[in-house]
């Protein structure tokens, strides 16, 4: 019976993350589907829309939590005699606030810090950090720059990324003279808005930048072409070791030690948000997040646990 409903909940996870990752086009569609699927679970249910960095993370605890207790009064003789169903769907961390400011989810999944004009939106938010992430500049292993340096500074980057080098013998006259391949994530992504902002400053990244709609997508696009260069996750880059190289930035690679000590600069929290105070089984869910098992999921995909 546990295996017939987890694997329910998994196709369902599925179909919602193709639903909502749809992307700004079709806003009408995708937030009728949202709100049709929140009709659709009870309040014992929980659903998780959000960033693609943290939905593999968030599916793989729920998961773990169901195959371990099956129902939410296994796991807290308090708690109601149901199935428990965690429903986790990717769409961008924009997609995961604007879910929570429309009363779309029960936690927006976010990839960098809640904005301002998103604070005042959600009433009562309340913000959980479950872990700390940076972005790696990365690029493919056959990539001739890899012989030449692992260290690139920040002007280099913008330069990279904006298209002023438009070919990597532009970055050094040793290089071949081949397109500087450039991906980024989708505008909806947080890893989009965390690089503008840390790296890139005023210089928009060069228009035909190839968008990922994924972190897993993004780094997948590095592996196949030995020309590109993007900002791989760091717990995905850590899932992907030796298929991509990340190289230092002014000097400084990417560590838990330099993340958590600031400096590394490009860095950014994983966050959980929701409106109000938390049921008796959204408790129990953040406790589990939160608590030891959460975060050594946290920590087996790569990303710096809260503890």
């Amino acid at each position: 019976m546990k295996k017939k409903f987890l694997a329910v909940l998994l196709t369902l996870t599925m179909a919602m993350s193709l639903t909502v990752g749809c992307g700004s086009s079709n806003n009408a569609e995708t937030k009728e589907s949202a709100n049709q699927a929140v009709e659709t679970v009870e309040n014992n249910q929980i659903l998780c829309n959000g960033s693609s960095t943290l939905a593999p993370v968030i599916t793989a605890i729920a998961t773990d939590l169901f195959e371990t207790y099956g129902k939410w009064n296994a796991y807290d003789a308090s708690l109601p005699e149901e199935d428990i169903a965690i429903y986790v769907s990717a769409g961008g961390s924009g997609q995961g606030s604007k879910a929570v400011i429309d009363g779309t989810t029960t936690f927006g999944m976010l990839a960098r810090n809640v904005k301002d004009e998103e604070k005042e939106a959600i009433e009562d938010m309340r913000e959980y950090q479950i872990g700390v992430d940076a972005l790696t500049i990365a690029v493919n292993p056959e990539n001739p720059v890899t012989d030449l340096t692992d260290d690139l500074t920040t002007e280099q980057i913008v330069g990279l990324f904006s298209g002023e080098y438009a070919t990597w013998k532009d970055l050094d006259a040793s290089l071949p003279e081949e397109e500087v391949i450039v991906i980024t994530r989708d505008i909806n992504g947080g890893a989009h808005e965390v690089f503008q902002k840390n790296i890139m400053g005023d210089t928009e990244v060069k228009a035909d930048a190839i968008q990922a709609s994924s972190m897993g997508e993004l780094v997948q696009t590095i592996i196949d072409n030995p020309y590109a260069i993007g900002y791989a996750s760091f717990g995905v880059a850590n899932q992907n070791a030796g298929k991509i190289v990340p190289l230092k930035v002014n000097g400084v690679e990417a560590s838990v030690e330099t993340i958590l000590d600031g400096s590394y600069i490009i860095q950014r929290p994983l966050l959980l948000i929701a409106s109000g105070e938390p049921t008796a089984v959204q408790q129990a869910f953040l406790d589990v997040v939160l608590g030891e098992a959460g975060q050594a999921t946290v920590e087996e995909m790569g990303f710096i646990p809260m503890n």
